[in-house]
């Protein structure tokens, strides 16, 4: 099996359109969270590490890797959070001298209304049946190279 560095690029119609499709669902999704952050006062960039936390405390360069950007940037994100009471710095207890970023409980509440409120990809997921939606799944895992089990 060929690795993707390997291949060459389709560039098909098909999967020029998929690729746009793609992009749609991206930029829609983000349109929507960002307007979700702006009703609770967060930037998009604090309502996604707040969600990113809300499912486990994590330390800054941990966040920085999931969220693809600088761990100062995160720095900076948790430091904001922090003066609104919704995360805390913790030691983490497998390593005392690592930081975790964990969500207050207010941190949790703000994080599951903003969750709430997106519609966008919940509304037209609710339209397709279970298998669809596990083939969907096992597709998109696919596509980032994670297993489909």
């Amino acid at each position: 099996m060929a690795t993707t560095s390997s291949r060459t690029p389709r560039t098909d119609p098909l999967t020029l359109e998929v690729v746009e499709l793609i992009g749609t669902v991206v930029a829609r999704y983000y349109e929507e969270y960002d307007a979700a952050a702006g009703k609770h006062a967060l930037t998009g960039a604090q309502a996604r590490v707040l969600g990113l936390l809300s499912l486990e405390p994590l330390p800054m360069r941990r966040i920085a890797q999931k969220l693809k950007c600088e761990p100062s940037n995160i720095t900076g994100i948790i430091d904001r959070l922090e003066s609104r009471g919704l995360v805390e710095r913790r030691p983490d207890p497998a390593d005392r001298r690592v930081k975790l970023a964990a969500p207050t409980d207010e941190g949790l509440t703000v994080a599951r209304s903003l969750r709430d409120s997106l519609d966008f990809a919940r509304e037209p997921l609710a339209e397709l049946s279970r298998e669809e939606r596990l083939s969907l799944r096992g597709l998109l895992r696919r596509m980032i190279g994670e297993d489909a089990g």
